[in-house]
């Protein structure tokens, strides 16, 4: 019998999702996806290149990854029982709610933030309790977001927060833990961007239910290994092994990730260097007529301008320069997403935005 109505046939949980649309336009500067676009080392290279070129690729790869869980336990100083390696972090994203989540449970976020907490929680049936960040500050209201948190299962707050750009406060963290039973996820998926210290890393040890969540994606320029991690309580992690998909981290995404932490030393200057210009664009950003920039703990900035939308089109249609569009978001009127990269694509930037917002007609 022909497969009539499809969509007839899908879980009704999953009615009405759509494929991930990063809205990308072939360009010669794209700073829209938050990616490191800065080159690496020629020596770190090199090291990718041997450990791919010795790595076999007819055996399947460890499906716990456990030496590149024995190397980020080591930098972190935990027991690789507290690490879990994910295909980027959206996966323990999505398995955190799967293994947490589900009907009858909730889940507690501050907007605006990474959309994807909010799709993963209604594909697993979870309900998703939003409590909004405060329009001009754009910080999270702690009172209101512990009270929220009272009867979740789960409460997912980023720090830097994308697209805000601010650093949690760790106060606002510990009346999380103290105040309620949720498992607390800090996702710092950018905190390499932030001053030393910022990390609540070092807190898992003795807080069984915060769980923190890091890629290599940002700060270590690996967007296309999709290699993510989480640090959290043994129990947490023995849940997630059972339910993950097998051999999720291929053999040549361990190769590299492994090579990467043992070179982060040498891609330190990197982090260092977005850090500057981030500090550059803001000041140039901010001196845009009718223009908001927003402090920025992370390798982006916020910056509201006047009719964003269309000085993004523009930007794209006119100069080639992508960045990223939010004026369609609640509580984003008018925002565009910088990604901070290198000099000389800062540069096009902003001569490009000042020929189109100095320019008129935007």
């Amino acid at each position: 019998m022909p497969l009539q109505d499809v969509a007839e046939r899908v879980r009704p949980a999953l009615a009405g999702f759509e494929p991930y649309d990063p809205a990308f336009s072939p360009c010669e500067v794209n700073l829209s996806a938050n990616e490191n676009t800065h080159p690496l080392p020629a020596t770190v290279l090199e090291r990718f290149a041997q450990a791919c070129a010795t790595t076999p690729l007819n055996r399947y790869p460890d499906p716990l990854a456990n030496e590149l869980r024995d190397e980020l336990a080591a930098w972190h100083g935990v027991a690789r029982e507290s690490v879990m390696v994910g295909n980027g972090g959206d996966e323990l994203l999505f398995n955190l709610l799967f293994s947490f989540g589900g009907p009858g449970r909730s889940l507690v976020v501050a907007p605006p933030c990474f959309e994807e907490y909010k799709n993963f929680a209604k594909m697993c049936q979870t309900q998703v309790v939003e409590v909004w960040r405060d329009e001009q500050s754009m910080l999270p209201n702690a009172d209101a977001l512990v009270d929220a948190a009272r009867d979740a299962a789960l409460v997912m707050i980023t720090s830097p927060n994308n697209p805000t750009g601010d650093l949690v406060d760790p106060e606002l963290v510990r009346q999380l833990l103290d105040q309620t039973n949720a498992l607390v996820l800090v996702d710092e998926a950018y905190v390499e961007f932030a001053r030393n210290g910022s990390s609540l890393v070092p807190w898992v040890a003795d807080n069984p239910r915060l769980m923190v969540l890091r890629t290599l994606s940002k700060a270590f320029a690996l967007a296309g290994l999709r290699c993510g991690y989480l640090v959290a309580d043994p129990q947490v992690i023995d849940v997630l092994a059972a339910i993950r998909q097998i051999y999720s981290e291929d053999v040549l995404a361990q190769a590299v990730a492994v090579q990467a932490v043992r070179c982060r030393e040498e891609l330190a200057p990197i982090v260092t260097d977005i850090v500057a210009e981030r500090g550059w664009l803001a000041q140039r950003l901010a001196q845009l007529p009718g223009a908001v920039v927003w402090p920025s703990h992370a390798n982006f900035l916020l910056v509201r301008l006047p009719n964003a939308a269309v000085v993004r089109a523009r930007l794209r249609d006119e100069h080639s320069v992508l960045v990223r569009d939010f004026s369609y978001a609640p509580g984003l009127a008018d925002c565009l997403r910088v990604t901070v990269g290198t000099r000389n694509e800062n540069d096009r930037l902003m001569a490009a935005l000042e020929a189109v917002v100095e320019g008129g007609q935007a």
